[in-house]
């Protein structure tokens, strides 16, 4: 089909492309009907343009719509070329001082918490790093999209509401002017007729919903048969589901069909089929029926292609509208007026409100496109701005209706607005006033949630996801309601006062409907079958937390608003309770001759609900008369006498002693609903407006009655006024032993009873209850969280209640309270409360859970025994009670409560025989503590001729009444102070006790004279301090004689070990370990070591005995026993990699022989240092690869540790492993063991020798390759081959070691290469010893690396685990030619040797720039037994090391003076003089020589030497290290503490001239010849010719990236990236990764992942080192098993895709 349109299309695409814009533009200029030659226009070019085909061509058809629509409407708008016209207009214009920048997702933006006005005002980055807020507390977020910048709004932001840049255009902008005096009339005239016609195109083309005909003014005469099959986005189906039903469909490729969705997600539709009608709708109806089955199907229309055109054209006109109004105030103005423009059908016909009220039936594409363009115009004119929020408040109940049905998130809809309106302070006034806002939010919320019960309550049905969809949908009117209020007025107008109270009896009768909600009825018999709906009636109390709250503070700002809304409460609240005692019976309680009336109620037998929205508003807005004093100002216009205070406690006091129930597990059977409602009820998100209020509520009520009366009816309501009215209840019970369940249950009862009456009295941190500012109540907070232990700031942020602006305001008081300790490498910094705070602990602080209070209460004893201080925690000084609170103390001196008291004391007194418990009576105290404090500061504060009311003191003194005279309070408390079970209550009651003392002298004494303390006291005092020296002496003398018995017994014990000596010393040897024996073995003199050479320190043998993880049995290591294998971990490395960009092409072809100095790619191996035997680790792996099976065959997602590639987790420590090393001991003493001269060769020698040898090598392997017909021929040219001296080509040495330990090199070997190489393993491969050896040099090589780095001595106290695996390493390295095939390891070092001594019959070797020297070494010296192995001549294995070494070490010099850089400045130091300065300089001028002067003349000889012997370090520490695992040869002292270079020290222990160029001179005649023919090297030629590269030394560190300071540039350098998160990503491989913590904190010492609080992140140097580390030592992969054992949902995800 293509092929045929494309002619015609291309003829199309032709005459559309001669049309003039100019042209047209003249001849609409002309017409006297402008729409009807638009609409002509482009009825006939539209179609032509847009939807030619199945798919979209954007570019062409937007470069086609340019040229021929929406150019001759761009002229006809200018009146000339548009690209005069339109930079005309800009300059005319002045631009804005608003910002208006449209956030896409996950781009960063920053509110200030000092300036904001609310959280809503946000900025974008480019505004805020040119604003002063960048050094207030911003808080730093991603947006969703879709919000804009509020920089230049000042209504928006306190201060600073401008950045730099938009600061310049505020200058003139007091008077508010009109932007169209920049505009010239005709232009005016022109903009407003063609914005009028083509914005209403726009609106009626995306409104239009007919599928098959187009509007009559824009119909074609001939209509082709071309349908598009449209699919629409929905946000019920997943992806999957539309994938696989459009593949079914429209029969497409699975990759077309995922485009398909990922279009229709994000634009909202897209055409799946192209064709006639017929061929449409045959898709249509597939995907109609495959998506029906479960929900409602997809939506899918056929439509004409013409309509999808005009469509696709009317959104590019809204988008160019948006661009066009950028160049001019003027002409957005002129925008807005047409949109806003009633139609012909009056109300609600303007283009504005057409698009609004059809937003749902659109689709995302069509809804972004203008709601952008309402951004950009309505939003930005601020005259408009107000024209526009009416409209939008006038259709806020269609709207948001529409939206509750729509099935698009919010952020697709266009009442998402409502955040950009309401939360304009002026505009949520007016709207408040002029449209009576709030009551049309609230009666829309109240329309959407129907359903209620027979008393017109909320009912819930089962929370369904459907439920829980719609629920949320109406929950974002909650959201708006608080958009409105989230700013205070300051001064109020009549019409506001009168709007607000309309809207909160709204509110209130939102409120009735809660009040009461979701009752319960306790369980008996048997437990609930099924757990009623709670959830959806506490999300909505969640949710109106703030708006409730909100609502109290806008009626704490009026007076008159106060006093109307208190009414309005107490009115709908005395409704709710019309039929409060209806059907209740009376009865009449009466204790200690004090009588109430009550009704009969129990909350374990009735139903009781814990919802009490009207009693709690009513509370708070009690306590706002007493803080706002309007109380005592105005008490005439209160009802406060009408209010009926049992009325008011009812339902708290129920709700309070249902959680007492749940609480003694009264209510057990009602299963988990109610344990969570309780939960809610004290959660910190919502108990400011629940429990704290209930608290409040009797406060009132108790403040208002007779505190007798009110403790009467709470002990009817918590079921014990049987217990406390019957004398003698407690014995009779305990006589009858009852059910112990029932005696259980009423001790708890009557704790939570007296736990609620001291809160009652000591709860008055809010103010308005007690005269406290609420800086004192975010103090108190803090102080009691942590008088539980130290917090983080987060910890303690989300412990304290958050304000509608996110808010908790901490940080104001924190300092006062807390010191703030900083955090280390890990864990978090931690506020510690300030020791002086400890006095206003308080045992019984209200907010305190179950769980907090007990650990409050050890930590805080703790402390005091710390400071030798007597443990009890009497209850603190509190402040005083406001007048219209104060009678609330009275409650602890009325008889009731004494009565309680003496009764529960009684109990404890005469302790058999009754039920009470130790909290019961540590209650008792503490209400006996905080009476006796109120009492003196009464006392203290007492005013001359005052009566004091409060006569405590002399009550409790009082015995009881006859009848039966129970002894006083006061008598019982010195009685139970001697008892000995009650032992912790002892300082307590001895506190008491003072306390009572003091107030006595306090009451004895006259107001002036000072007090003075009784002889009481006094006695008391004298026997403590008695008591206190008695113990101390015998603390003392018990000191003394532990000390005389602890010498005594080391004095036995020495005398015993000088008799034993010898037995000693034979256990000490075998208890210290390999290493400790190396290093302090006594018999090595400490006067030079050396590590290698004959002169090598000859160490005696130390036998090593280990220990098996697995079977625990001890066994000693000799070549000759099983082998003993630690786990190991071989993993690929490119840390030390100068060359990120190599990589091995062909691994079955690459030959590893010689490492190149960039060190791109090495092996690196680590352990954790566990020693197994092999056998036990053979039948630990097989259980695990068994394992492994049978879970793939269970479950699918993977492990840790990959089976398959021979991964296991240690036995012991679960490190990840994926091989074992053998251990041995010292090879080269096995190796060494036969007849040696005493004259050894010099250098030139033994190179003369090798080289005869290897001559040889190859002639008979030459011979061996070529054909072996002529055997006799062969032997007799055996006999004229000239062998050297002692040589025996066809010796063939016997293997030392046992078979398993066989079998443990060929395995580590094999594994070495394995991994290495990434191919499959093969131990017959001749590469295997070249990697073996590769990776003890890497290993080593790296190690160095992380010492130099760190700054730490070569030998100091390396970790046990990598000196083992180091010493095992370099021994495997060692001993794995013993298993190789002999003949390939002499090749490798002929071949290795023929790179520094040159062979003729080897091609192709590196030149020796391209060599690793210390790679090499390595493998020259572990290749080199298997050539000496066969030499019989007396040369020892030593003297071979030790020439090797300084062959490869010259070499490396060379390398280094070919690659140093001169310096410029030839600063030389004095003369050269020194030997080593003379030296280097007849070295460089002999290189220079031999290349022909191709060498840069050089400075001075200092330095040459400086720069050979800075580049040279690294390889003589690595070569050291290398030598000390080989030979055993322990470390001088000199080299294990830091120091500077240790430069002799090295050279001695590696037995070098400490000159090195006196090597040169030593071997000058074979030096001189070897330095020659490297030097003639093709490469090094061309690299002195500046051709090529070369590696410099010595080679500097690799580090990570460095990041910046501050974390926002970080997000801003990614903000291409949508970056959410700031974590660090470990990967390992594809299956393997974790998370890290991230090296950003903020000032409190923490991360934030997410952003979830926002505060302004900053780089921890210290972290970033620790993450850098972990990456050099090769610990990432461990630490990501690691992580993934502990938290096993890290291996279920497919960390390639991250």
């Amino acid at each position: 089909m293509a092929s045929e349109l494309e002619p015609e299309v291309q003829a199309t695409e032709r005459t559309l492309l001669e049309c003039s814009a100019e042209e047209t533009a003249a001849k609409w200029l002309q017409a006297t009907d402008l729409t009807k030659e638009v609409y002509q226009h482009l009825a006939h070019y539209v179609p032509k343009i847009y939807c030619r085909g199945p798919n979209p061509f954007p570019q062409k058809e937007d470069m086609l719509a340019q040229h021929v629509l929406l150019g001759p409407m761009e002229w006809y708008l200018c009146g000339e070329d548009p690209a005069l016209g339109f930079p005309k207009l800009e300059q005319a214009n002045k631009p804005s001082h608003l910002c208006g920048r449209v956030f896409k997702v996950g781009e960063p933006t920053y509110s200030c918490r000092d300036c904001a006005v609310d959280p809503t005002c946000v900025l974008c980055m480019e505004c805020f790093l040119g604003s002063i807020h960048k050094d207030h507390r911003y808080r730093m977020t991603t947006s969703g999209g879709g919000g804009f910048c509020d920089c230049g709004d000042t209504e928006a932001w306190k201060e600073g509401p401008f950045c730099q840049k938009h600061e310049l255009n505020s200058a003139g902008m007091e008077v508010e002017e009109d932007p169209l005096v920049h505009l010239s009339e005709d232009v005016i005239a022109r903009a407003y007729n063609i914005f009028a016609i083509i914005f209403q195109y726009a609106v009626e083309i995306l409104t239009w919903e007919k599928e098959s005909e187009l509007p009559a003014d824009l119909e074609m005469i001939e209509k082709s048969d071309t349908y598009y099959c449209m699919l629409f986005n929905d946000e019920v189906h997943t992806y999957e589901q539309v994938i696989y039903t459009l593949q079914k469909a429209v029969n497409c490729t699975q990759k077309e069909a995922i485009g398909f969705a990922t279009t229709v997600d994000r634009d909202g539709r897209r055409s799946v089929r192209y064709g006639d009608f017929q061929y449409c709708d045959q898709a249509k109806s597939v995907i109609v029926r495959n998506t029906s089955r479960q929900t409602k199907p997809l939506k899918v229309q056929v439509m004409h292609s013409s309509i999808v055109a005009h469509q696709n054209f009317g959104l590019k006109l809204l988008s160019w509208l948006g661009s066009i109004i950028g160049y001019s105030d003027g002409l957005r103005r002129i925008l807005c007026q047409v949109g806003l423009q009633e139609g012909p059908d009056g109300e609600n016909s303007s283009l504005v409100d057409r698009l609004m009220r059809t937003d749902s039936k659109l689709w995302k594409g069509a809804r972004s496109v203008y709601h952008q363009l309402f951004m950009s115009s309505l939003l930005m004119d601020l005259k408009y701005k107000k024209l526009f929020a009416v409209r939008f408040a006038k259709n806020y109940e269609r709207l948001q209706s529409d939206y509750v049905t729509d099935d698009h998130d919010r952020e697709f809809s266009v009442a998402d607005l409502s955040v950009q309106i309401f939360t304009v302070p002026s505009l949520a006034r007016m709207l408040i006033t002029e449209e009576n806002l709030m009551t049309t939010i609230i009666k829309t919320f109240m329309d959407h949630l129907k359903q209620r019960d027979a008393q017109g309550r909320f009912q819930f049905e089962r929370y369904t996801a459907l439920q829980a969809f719609k629920f949320r949908r109406v929950q974002s009117l909650i959201l708006d309601l608080k958009y409105v209020l989230i700013s205070k007025p300051t001064e109020w107008s009549d019409e506001l006062r009168q709007k607000f109270l309309e809207g909160f009896d709204a509110f209130l009768e939102l409120l009735k409907c809660m009040q009461g909600m979701d009752p319960i009825t306790r369980q008996v018999g048997q437990h609930i079958e099924m757990e009623p709906e709670w959830e959806a009636a506490f999300t909505l109390q969640m949710k109106l937390t703030h708006v409730i709250s909100m609502m109290q503070d806008w009626c704490a700002l009026d007076e008159k608003v106060l006093i109307e809304a208190y009414k309005k409460c107490l009115a709908v609240l005395t409704q709710c309770h019309g039929g409060f005692t209806d059907g209740e019976q009376p009865v009449t309680l009466s204790i200690c001759g004090h009588s109430v009336e009550t009704i009969r109620y129990c909350v374990s037998q009735e139903k009781v609900s814990i919802h009490l929205p009207i009693s709690r508003l009513l509370a708070g807005l009690h306590v706002l008369l007493s803080k706002s004093e309007v109380a005592y100002k105005f008490p005439e216009l209160l009802p406060l006498s009408e209010l009926s205070p049992p009325m008011l406690i009812e339902h708290p006091l129920r709700c309070l002693v249902l959680c007492a129930q749940v609480h003694a597990g009264m209510w057990r059977r009602n299963g988990f609903s109610l344990v969570n409602q309780i939960y809610y009820y004290h959660n910190v998100k919502c108990r400011r407006e629940m429990f704290d209020k209930d608290i409040v509520m009797l406060q009132t009520g108790v403040s208002m009655m007779d505190p007798n009366h009110f403790l009467m009816i709470m002990l009817s309501r918590f079921e014990l006024y049987q217990i406390f009215s019957s004398p003698d209840y407690g014995k009779r019970l305990s006589a009858e032993i009852t059910h112990k369940d029932v005696v259980q249950q009423n001790n708890t009862l009557i704790e939570e009873m007296l736990y609620l009456i001291i809160m009652l009295v000591g709860e008055r941190y809010s103010p308005g209850v007690g005269q406290v500012s609420a800086m004192d109540e975010i103090k108190r907070e803090i102080i009691h969280q942590l008088s539980i232990k130290p917090m983080a700031h987060s910890e303690l942020v989300k412990s304290l209640p958050e304000d509608e602006n996110k808010e908790t305001g901490m940080e104001s008081v924190i300092e006062a309270v807390a010191h703030f300790r900083k955090p280390g490498l890990t864990g978090r910094g931690m506020y510690e409360l300030k020791p002086e705070c400890a006095k206003e602990f308080n045992l019984y602080f209200y907010h305190f859970s179950r769980a907090e209070q007990s650990k409050a209460e050890e930590a805080q004893r703790k402390l005091k025994r710390q400071h030798r201080e007597d443990s009890a925690l009497p209850p603190p000084v509190l402040p005083p009670f406001c007048p219209l609170f104060a009678s609330l103390v009275n409650i602890l001196q009325s008889d009731v409560m004494l009565y309680i008291m003496g009764t529960i004391l009684r109990w404890a007194v005469e302790r058999h025989g009754y039920a009470w418990s130790e909290s019961m009576l540590q209650r008792v105290l503490h209400l006996i503590g905080m009476a006796l404090q109120e009492e003196k500061q009464h006392l203290e504060n007492a005013v001359e001729e005052h009566v004091l009311t409060f006569t405590f003191t002399q009550k409790i003194s009082k015995p009881g009444e006859a009848p039966n005279n129970s002894p006083s309070i006061l008598a019982m408390l010195e009685t139970l102070q001697n008892a000995p079970s009650l032992e912790v209550h002892k300082d307590m009651i001895r506190w008491i006790l003072k306390t009572f003392n003091t107030i006595k002298k306090l009451r004895e004494s006259s107001s002036t004279s000072p007090v003075v303390e009784t002889e009481g006291t006094i006695m008391e005092e004298s026997t403590r301090d008695k008591d206190k020296a008695e113990r101390k002496r015998k603390a003392e003398i018990a000191r003394l004689r532990r000390e005389k018995i602890m010498a005594q017994m080391s004095e036995m014990q020495r005398h015993f070990i000088d008799e034993n000596r010898e037995l000693f010393q034979q256990t000490l040897e075998l208890d210290a370990s390999a290493s400790a024996v190396l290093d302090s073995s006594p018999m090595v003199s400490d006067t030079a070591l050396t590590a290698l050479g004959p002169a090598q320190t000859q160490v005696p043998e130390q036998r090593q005995f280990v220990t098996c993880i697995l079977c625990q049995e001890e066994q000693e290591v000799t070549e000759e026993s099983r082998a003993m294998v630690l786990a190991a971990f071989i993993q690929r490395s490119t840390v030390l990699s100068k060359n990120r960009t190599k990589f091995i092409q062909d691994p079955e072809k690459y030959d590893p022989l010689f490492m190149h100095p960039d060190l791109s790619c090495g092996t690196h191996t680590g352990s954790c240092g566990h020693v197994m035997h092999a056998h036990c680790w053979q039948r630990y792996f097989d259980s695990v690869q068994a394992k492994e099976q049978r879970r793939q065959q269970r479950l699918r997602f993977h492990t840790s540790y990959d089976v398959e590639s021979g991964e296991f987790l240690c036995p012991l420590c679960e490190c990840l492993s994926n091989t074992v090393i053998p251990l041995l001991l010292p090879p080269r003493s096995i190796f060494n063991r036969r007849l040696i001269f005493s004259d050894q060769p010099s250098l030139a020698q033994w190179i003369r020798t090798i080289s005869q040898q290897i001559k040889a090598l190859l002639v008979l392997r030459k011979e061996e390759s070529s054909s072996n017909a002529a055997t006799s021929k062969n032997s007799e040219n055996r006999n004229e081959l000239e062998l050297p001296e002692g040589f025996k080509p066809n010796f063939h040495p016997k293997n030392p070691y046992s078979d398993s330990i066989k079998e443990m090199l060929t395995t580590f070997g094999t594994a070495t290469y394995k991994v290495g190489l990434k191919v499959h393993p093969n131990e017959e491969d001749p590469r295997v010893p070249i990697m073996c050896w590769g990776s003890c040099a890497y290993t080593i090589q790296s190690i160095e690396r992380i010492l130099s780095d760190e700054d730490k001595p070569l030998f100091g106290p390396l970790p046990c685990r990598l000196d083992d695996c180091l010493r095992s390493l370099t021994r495997f390295a060692a001993a794995h030619w013993t298993v190789a095939s002999l003949p390939v390891v002499q090749g490798h070092f002929c071949k290795l040797f023929a790179a520094l001594v040159p062979n003729d019959s080897y091609e192709d070797l590196p030149c020796i720039l391209d060599i690793d020297m210390f790679h090499l070494l390595v493998g020259l010296v572990l290749a080199l037994p298997a050539l000496q192995c066969q030499d019989f001549s007396g040369i020892s294995l030593s003297t071979g090391d030790l020439h090797i070494f300084h062959l490869v070490t010259m070499a490396h010099i060379v390398q280094i003076l070919f690659t140093s850089r001169p310096e410029e400045n030839g600063m030389d130091q004095g003369n050269p003089t020194s030997e080593e300065e003379s030296a280097v300089l007849s070295l460089y001028r002999m290189l220079q020589q031999y290349t022909g002067s191709a060498l840069k003349a050089t400075a001075s000889g200092w330095h040459l030497w400086r720069s050979v012997k800075a580049g040279i370090m690294p390889f003589l520490k690595c070569s050291a290290l290398f030598f000390h695992y080989l030979n055993g040869v322990p470390s001088p002292p000199d080299l294990q503490v830091p120091g500077t270079s240790h430069f002799e020290h090295l050279c001695n222990y590696l037995s070098l001239p400490t000159n090195l160029f006196g090597l040169f001179q030593e071997n000058r005649e074979i030096m001189n010849s070897l330095i020659e023919s490297w030097c003639h090297d093709s490469e090094v030629k061309r690299y002195l010719r500046g051709e090529r590269d070369a590696i410099s030394y010595p080679r500097g560190a690799n580090k990570l990236i460095d990041l910046p300071e501050d974390y926002s540039s970080l997000i801003n350098q990614a903000s291409n990236f949508s970056v959410r998160e700031c974590q660090v990503l470990f990967l390992a491989g594809k299956t393997k990764g974790c998370f890290y913590s991230p090296p950003y904190l903020d000032d409190y010492g923490e991360t934030d992942q997410g952003l979830r609080r926002g505060n302004p992140l900053h780089l921890c140097r210290e972290r970033f080192k620790k993450i850098q580390k972990l990456w050099q030592q090769h610990s990432v992969t461990e630490e990501i098993g690691h992580a993934q054992e502990a938290n096993q949902t890290l291996v279920g995800i497919d960390w390639q895709h991250l």
